[in-house]
């Protein structure tokens, strides 16, 4: 017989409480005993602690029937907020979001430095900003999520940042130590696939997400959770050799795939064939339109050796769900159809695969998933993007 500590299976059924109210949005005591199976006792009581901690609130849902309106609980958004950070190359992303997760700022910094102890200082004084912002409420700022493009490990550690040049940053502890509220340090490509899986794809027990910036990232979510590795490594595909013998690469290897599929690898060689450094999206996705020989050639190069890596990803994980995070893919009308036109392979299989919606903004707003998800305590997290928020 299956036995357990009581307070333990309280957590549980808070937890199992807490996600069901969240991804209905708006819910009866009633319907949330028939969903979760547990007894209206064990509901009200949980009910009355929620409501004494202000993690719920109450409303009466509008009805012309005859008879007494029920009585509906939902998350109270603003009991506190999630801090999500975005720490890319050049600029820092911060996406300040209600516990529903929807951004209620955005804000982007230039970062003309890779020195360590000044991006440090730069973001303990942002969050430090976003701590008194979010002082009026009951919680306050409840996390904070930082995405690192690098390796991270399990003890979320810093292990590389290649861009920086940081090794071996313990950025979570010295975030904690002088803000004093909850930090976490996670690759970006893991932020990434959280943000599809608990906004978009809340079915999908498979799903991965492919970033395609300045380097590539693989994000794994099974189950609901991130595969990580038995150190946290895992996802780090962009250095899966695609050309033998082929281009030079930071990590030491020659012909990874970052070096013929990345976006920064794209607009490195079209700006070699054009004598022009200063290229710009606006600048491609024009080309794109007018299609112009060297853009289109490019893209015909780009999309062959993408396509031979994604073969490579589909064969070994068998994915329900392939997202593929790409702002020069978004440009290209025909991005799809000619991926698809290369992954032809009778033994690789895959349910979908899609261009993300959320582009660049989804390390952030993964980032703040996982800080709602920490301080909520809840193992399944299911949030509406902005452009289909529920009404609370």
């Amino acid at each position: 017989m299956v036995t357990g500590d009581a307070s333990f299976i309280k957590k549980i059924n808070k937890s199992l409480i807490i996600s069901k109210i969240i991804e209905h949005g708006m819910i009866s005591r009633a319907d949330l005993a028939k969903i979760t199976g547990l007894n209206k006792a064990t509901i009200s009581v949980q009910a009355a602690e929620l409501l004494a901690d202000e993690l719920i609130i109450e409303s009466q849902q509008e009805h012309k029937n005859l008879g007494r309106r029920p009585i509906m609980l939902s998350l109270n958004h603003q009991a506190g907020f999630a801090l999500g950070i975005d720490l890319d190359k050049k600029n820092i992303t911060f996406t300040l979001s209600d516990l529903n997760g929807h951004p209620v700022s955005i804000d982007v910094m230039e970062i003309q430095t890779s020195d360590y102890t000044d991006i440090l200082d730069l973001l303990i004084n942002q969050i430090e900003i976003y701590q008194e912002r979010s002082s009026n409420t009951r919680y306050g700022l409840v996390g904070a999520v930082v995405g690192i493009h690098g390796i991270v490990n399990n003890d979320e550690m810093i292990y590389f940042v290649p861009y920086h040049k940081w090794h071996n940053k313990n950025l979570k502890e010295d975030l904690q130590n002088v803000t004093g509220i909850n930090i976490y340090v996670e690759n970006n490509a893991n932020l990434c696939s959280v943000a599809e899986r608990v906004y978009k794809h809340h079915q999908s027990e498979n799903l991965l997400s492919v970033s395609l910036y300045s380097g590539i990232g693989l994000g794994i979510m099974v189950k609901g959770e991130l595969l990580k590795g038995y150190h946290g490594y895992a996802g780090e595909i962009g250095h899966m050799i695609v050309v033998p013998d082929g281009e030079p690469c930071g990590c030491g290897n020659l012909g990874c795939w970052e070096q013929y599929a990345s976006e920064y690898s794209f607009v490195t060689h079209l700006s070699a064939k054009k004598n022009n450094t200063l290229l710009t999206y606006s600048d491609i996705s024009k080309w794109l339109l007018e299609a112009e020989p060297l853009t289109c050639m490019q893209m015909e190069h780009y999309i062959k050796h993408l396509s031979i890596g994604l073969n490579n990803i589909i064969n070994l994980y068998n994915p329900e769900i392939l997202v593929l995070n790409s702002e020069l893919l978004r440009l290209y009308p025909n991005a799809l159809k000619e991926i698809k036109a290369h992954i032809t392979s009778t033994v690789g299989h895959y349910s979908e695969l899609l261009i993300s919606e959320f582009g660049k903004k989804a390390c952030s707003m993964g980032a703040c998933a996982l800080a709602i998800k920490n301080f909520l305590d809840i193992s399944d997290l299911r949030l509406t993007d902005s452009e289909g928020q529920r009404e609370a």
